[in-house]
């Protein structure tokens, strides 16, 4: 399966990630990406055995990182190095992934995002429900970036 060109309207919203600064072109690198997806795909398989939510949750959170950062070597964009990089991969992802399966996953990686901040931050504790949730988020967030044909591992 061949990678879903992004649209016009997918590519002015990445035009403004570029322009702010958030997001830099660089040749598209589909084994980049394959390795990446295979990471991810790797964090899910384990995430069911794992016994504490927090580790669940932030597992779950780095799978979802690792499918932006597929989207985004896919395609030929690298987040900028700084502060921000994180919310810069959900910027694209939303940009990308914007249309059902996976646009409501795409949004959801910054709820996901400020979560874990506030756990490594603020010493906020990570509860089940969370945990499932980020669980459920990845998966979806995987499953999503996969039927826009990126190269499965």
């Amino acid at each position: 399966m061949a990678l879903t060109p992004v649209t016009p309207v997918q590519q002015r919203v990445i035009d403004a990630l570029i322009a702010k600064g958030r997001v830099a072109r660089v040749p598209a690198d589909l084994a980049k990406a394959k390795i990446f997806v295979r990471q991810a795909q790797d964090v899910i398989t384990d995430l069911p055995h794992l016994t504490k939510a927090q580790n669940r949750y932030n597992l779950a959170y780095d799978a979802c990182h690792d499918v932006g950062e597929a989207v985004l070597a896919a395609h030929g964009y690298r987040t900028l190095s700084g502060p921000g990089q994180h919310e810069a991969i959900g910027l694209f992802l939303c940009a990308v992934i914007d249309k059902p399966p996976g646009d409501q996953d795409a949004r959801r990686f910054d709820q996901l995002r400020r979560s874990r901040n506030r756990q490594r931050y603020d010493a906020r504790p990570v509860s089940e429900a969370e945990a499932a949730l980020a669980a459920r988020t990845a998966v979806a967030l995987l499953g999503a970036a996969l039927a826009r044909g990126l190269p499965k591992a």
